[in-house]
This record gives structure tokens, sequence and C-alpha cells, in this order.
């Protein structure tokens, strides 16, 4: 089913983002996490594809197995990276075949040891390109991502902005934003965007923060910002992995609460192949 549709029917989705796993012990693990997932029923989910597309069989792999083994709406992410037109046609239609009708549309980040990225040959520079060659050569329903706080490379927040609306207009469908921890910046970045003319579905991505030195590494990856009064907590208690763990979640879960309360159409989770935090937050709504 397109997600499209699905929207028809659902006022809120609730979905998970997974990456394939790195061998066979990840393997095992991840079956049994997304055994544990699929109790909550979710309305879908999404997987992510490597750095510099490195690890594009092993995606395509496991949204084949997602979504005809498991009968999971599957959503598979898609890159500009290495790819030429002919290698986009060539993947795509092979996502046809395994019925795969939903794509995650994305630039993508520089291969590894390149600091810019730079558009292949015969390829796409900007996801807004690769948007609009799929929504004129085929009939996915197609996301793209979104930053609340701005994307990383974006000289202004107005910049931005103007950027999303060129990738909506291209053809995208809906959005799903990156992870962040402040309320504030989603509602007014919903707020902007409305007024900038962007009227499809903006759905927040969420991930509780679960051990302390995850704190650098989101705030790296994706340009957010952690809240004071929670960078405090966790600082307090930074020696102490359960109390980490379990402030992580309960802010998560007063995260979602506000977020559901004030008119988000749904939470999108990065699980980070991991059940347990995602559970725990799911069952708490």
């Amino acid at each position: 089913m397109k997600i499209t549709e699905l929207f028809l029917s659902q006022e809120r989705t609730f979905s998970f983002e997974f990456f394939p796993p790195k061998d066979e012990i990840s393997a095992v693990d991840f079956g049994i996490n997304v055994g544990q997932l699929m109790r909550l029923s979710p309305s879908f989910v999404t997987v992510t594809y490597g750095a510099g597309g490195s690890n594009q069989h092993k995606t395509f792999d496991l949204v084949d197995y997602l979504q005809n083994r498991i009968g999971l709406t599957t959503v598979a992410h898609y890159t500009c990276v290495n790819a030429s037109r002919n290698r986009i046609v060539e993947d795509l239609n092979h996502l046809q075949t395994i019925n795969i009708e939903n794509l995650m549309l994305l630039r993508g980040d520089p291969p590894k040891g390149e600091e810019k990225f730079i558009a292949p040959k015969d390829g796409f520079k900007y996801a807004s390109d690769l948007i609009s060659f799929v929504d004129e050569n085929y009939d996915f329903a197609k996301a793209g991502a979104c930053y609340v706080e701005k994307h990383p490379e974006a000289h202004s927040f107005e910049e931005d902005l103007a950027n999303l609306k060129t990738k909506v207009d291209a053809g995208a469908d809906f959005l799903i934003s990156q992870l962040f921890f402040n309320n504030s910046y989603y509602f007014d970045f919903v707020r902007k965007a409305r007024k900038t003319g962007i009227n499809t579905r903006i759905i927040p991505g969420i991930i509780p923060i679960t051990a302390y030195r995850q704190i650098e590494r989101f705030t790296k990856m994706s340009g957010t910002k952690i809240p004071p009064e929670l960078a405090v907590r966790l600082e307090e208690h930074k020696d102490n992995p359960s109390k980490t763990y379990q402030i992580g979640v309960d802010y998560t879960i007063q995260q979602c609460r506000e977020l559901l309360a004030n008119g988000a159409p749904g939470i999108h989770f990065y699980t980070l192949n991991k059940s347990r935090a995602a559970v725990e937050i799911f069952e708490s709504l």
C-alpha cells in the first residue's frame, strides 16, 4: 500500500526506521527486535541506505524481506550518491518487482573521505531533482526529509525552507523530520512551512537518548540541540547507564505526548535497530 493511501484512513501514523544489519550476529539481533516492534502494528517502516550507497544490496534485501516476508508496508531509502540515471532506473525497476511502492528520496551524504557532495556523472545534485525524476517516471509515493533546526549546509532558515518548498513542488508527497529534542523547533518549523506554501504532512522524527555517549553523536549527526535541562540531568547521571536510559526514555515519552496533543500527525521512531526503548515509549502514548 502507498503511504499516501494510508493517510486517507490514518490521521496519525506510527512508524520505525531500521538500517541493514552489518553481519550475521547483528542479523539475529535485528530479527528479535523487529519481532518485538511488529507487536505494535506500525503504520509503516523505513530502511536506510548506507553512507555512500555502501550497503545498497543489503537495503534492497531487507526491504524485500520486510515487505514480502513479514508483511510490513516498507519505505526504501534511495539517494543520489553514485547513482547515474541508468543506475536509478535499474534500481527503481527492481524495487517495483519486489512490490515496493514507497520511497524516501534523499541527496545523501558525500562518499567516505569527501567533504562536499558532488553530483555523479549523469546523476543528480539535489534531492529535489531526484524527486522530480521519480515523479515524472514512476508511480511511487515519495517521502522527503526536513530539518526543523535547519539543514547544516543551509546558510539560513529561510534558504532551507525555500529549498524544501522546491522539494515539495517537485513531487514529495510527505515529509519526515530529522531528529530533534525541543518541540518548539518543530511547531515553529511547521508554522513557517505552512506560510511558505508547504502543505504536505510533516511527521516528526524522534529518537531517545539512551546512553550518555549518544549526545555528541546526535548533535553532530544532524546539528540538533539538546535542551539544557535534559543535558544537565544526563550529565549528572552519566556514570549510571540504567538511570541515563530511563531519563532519556521518560523525556521522549513526554516529548511525544506533547507533539501528539498539539497536532503532530504521528511519530517516526529512529530505532537504531533496537526495540526496548521504542516499545516502552510507544506503549506509554
